[in-house]
């Protein structure tokens, strides 16, 4: 008994209570304490299962020393809450699904496990029956041929409750994330094994949908696409019964699973499949032992990886990127639908209080006019489309030291400002950030077009002003003079702190502060050009302009006019370059060149002797050069974020730069 996992359960709620009698069938774990936010119902739950410590808070259960492993089993928003504040703990994270209400929050739990070393899982207890390895062989085997349909159901009536977790939308209700979920993790397994991989994201989602009276979708279908063109139907709802089945339709026969989930709590339930193969009459049934309830083979599937040392488990169970997809899909599916819930909207996305880590790799420098030291990473306001995903990537920058965030008035329709106010206002944290906003994109490149850009900026932005303002492009149309005057007239009435320009030429630049030093004006403090190892063959837009150039860099450490480098990891030339990959056709045209892949020949190289990644190495090429660099990326995840981070503790010697750029 003292060598099996100890366990404990945070919540009480029914399945709380069939994880608590997996445990007790399970060859691996033992139950020892259970968590509450009440005392009373911690101690009813106790009372049930016996011997086992009653805990009227979740901290309590987190603090227990006895406990190694954590089952939480709250509703779905607080998943990704309370699975962090586990691993925080030093304790493995088994999280009922769905892993959390969005993929933004999942990112961010398994960036705790990693930080932390702790294993987490999601509770899709069918993939850890013996039924769904068996699936699985016969697909991967060629039984029914190649794979062409897959339609996956998982539907109940609930009974109307406005107020309980399944109709709330405060609670993260409605079918998608409730069963959808199964449905979506069974056709990706069954897609991934008919193309040889652990599982298959798709690549096209689109569903309907009817939303009920408390906003949550009460049944909903969706159409998934698949590489392969393998399609998946599927279907879910908490207001309509309907045939719990999975059917998979092959060039050669078809698989039907007459129960797929394998949801019995009480005993343990066979598995068992139907297998028609074309030309025979009668289907051949497949029956697969099964000794115990999917729940305590899940507990098992658990035991045995953490046993091993692992942070995740194997396949068919869920792996972290596995995960991953099946939130994002879930989110797709949503987003087809138009189901948001309240709490992820700007105006009601819950609040944190944020901090930086200390010890913090980031460095800062000074930019005239701006009044706190700029890091010098610089987070790209312009991918993230909601508000879940801004603030997971957003809180992780800050918190690990960065206070830089650039943005324009053409992202996304104002989106993206929007998103950054709406963040910034949340977290309070407007007087200890940099806000880079940019306007007077062509072709409205002009000073009335700047004005009305700027104003409207600042509103989407929540803030009186902006701690820098770069024109994103410039207009050699119009007098250099005319551009300096209206950015001085936003200075003096503080709308701004300091200015620059995006894409601008050196000689222009020179020609603006030339014309500001004669009239006794303010003049551009920095500049924001395309500057990376890799030479930009063809613009990534229009207009763009680079100084990566010999003449450039001489002028830049001549005059050591900070540099605000766009594109500063060549939009991922080196981390995926190569002559072979051609799937991203931006890529190839801006930055494939035989002396760029030199760079990248070098870049790996010294990558090697250093223990990094060549995007680190790329990255302190930008970094480290003889005059102010600040880099601007871009990521995307919270794993891009952490695997650029290195590239702030690479020195360079001067050496070693003209090396990499193949100038000795």
């Amino acid at each position: 008994m003292n060598d099996k996992l100890s366990w404990g359960i945070l919540g009480t709620g029914a399945i709380a209570r069939t994880l608590a009698r997996a445990l007790s069938a399970s060859n691996t774990g033992r139950l020892v304490a259970v968590g509450s936010r009440s005392a009373e119902s911690a101690a009813k739950f106790a009372g049930e299962f016996g011997q086992i410590r009653a805990h009227g808070s979740y901290e309590a259960l987190l603090a227990d020393p006895e406990v190694r492993i954590v089952y939480v089993s709250t509703p779905h928003p607080f998943h990704a809450e309370w699975a962090i504040k586990a691993a925080a703990a030093g304790k493995h994270v088994l999280c009922e699904k769905p892993f959390t209400l969005n993929h933004a929050e999942a990112m961010a739990v398994f960036e705790a496990a990693l930080a932390h070393r702790v294993f987490v899982m999601e509770a899709f207890m069918y993939r850890c029956h013996p039924q769904t390895a068996k699936l699985v062989e016969l697909i991967r085997s060629g039984a029914i041929g190649e794979v062409r349909v897959i339609q996956a159901t998982f539907s109940f009536h609930g009974g109307f409750n406005p107020q309980g977790r399944l109709y709330n939308n405060a609670l993260g209700g409605g079918g998608i994330l409730d069963v959808g979920c199964y449905p979506v993790s069974m056709a990706r397994l069954l897609a991934g094994a008919a193309t040889g991989q652990p599982f298959a994201d798709p690549v096209a989602v689109s569903g309907a949908a009817h939303l009920g009276q408390t906003g949550v979708d009460e049944w909903a279908v969706g159409t998934l696409k698949f590489p392969g063109d393998i399609l998946a139907q599927l279907a879910t709802g908490i207001a309509v019964n309907q045939e719990n089945v999975v059917r998979i339709f092959g060039s050669t026969g078809r698989i039907v699973v007459p129960h797929p989930w394998t949801a019995n709590r009480q005993q343990g339930e066979p598995g068992r499949m139907l297998l028609h193969r074309q030309g025979q009459t009668a289907p051949e049934e497949i029956v697969v032992a099964a000794d115990r309830t999917a729940f305590a083979y899940e507990v098992d599937v658990v035991g045995a990886a953490i046993a091993a040392g692992q942070q995740q488990a194997a396949a068919p169970a869920m792996s972290w990127d596995d995960t991953l997809g099946n939130i994002k899909t879930l989110d797709r599916w949503r987003e087809a639908v138009g189901l948001v819930y309240e709490r992820e909207k700007p105006e009601s996305y819950p609040r944190r209080t944020l901090t930086v880590q200390q010890p913090t790799a980031m460095k800062y420098g000074p930019v005239a006019g701006v009044a706190i030291p700029v890091s010098r990473l610089v987070m790209g306001c312009d991918n993230q489309t909601t508000m879940p995903h801004a603030a997971v990537m957003f809180d992780a920058f800050f918190e690990r030291g960065g206070n830089a965030f650039d943005t324009a008035w053409i992202y996304g329709g104002g989106r993206q400002e929007r998103l950054l106010g709406h963040w910034i206002k949340n977290r309070g944290v407007r007087k200890e950030v940099v806000i880079i906003a940019k306007g007077a994109h062509t072709p409205f490149c002009d000073p009335v077009s700047l004005s009305r850009q700027l104003v409207e900026s600042l509103d989407r932005l929540q803030t009186d002003y902006a701690d820098l303002y770069f024109m994103h492009r410039d207009n050699p149309d119009i007098p250099v003079g005319e551009f300096v005057d209206v950015l001085n007239e936003h200075l003096r009435a503080g709308r701004i702190r300091a200015f620059g320009g995006s894409n601008w030429s050196i000689a222009r630049v020179q020609a603006a502060n030339r014309y500001a030093k004669r009239k006794g004006l303010t003049g551009f403090a920095a500049v924001s050009n395309n500057f990376s190892l890799a030479r930009m063959i063809k613009p990534v837009w229009g207009g763009c302009i680079a100084a990566s150039d010999a003449e450039s860099r001489r002028w830049f450490k001549r005059t050591q006019m900070p540099l605000f480098a766009w594109s500063s990891q060549a939009r991922g030339f080196f981390t995926v370059g190569d002559p072979s990959y051609r799937a991203d056709e931006s890529l190839v045209q801006c930055w494939y060149s035989d002396d760029n892949f030199q760079r990248l020949a070098r870049v790996k190289e010294l990558a090697a002797r250093r223990g990094v990644a060549p995007l680190n190495i790329a990255l302190a090429y930008v970094l480290n050069q003889p005059f102010p660099t600040f880099a601007l990326i871009g990521p995307r995840t919270l794993a891009e974020l952490r695997t650029s981070w290195p590239g702030l503790t690479v020195e360079l010697t001067s050496k070693e730069l003209r090396w990499l750029n193949l100038e000795v």
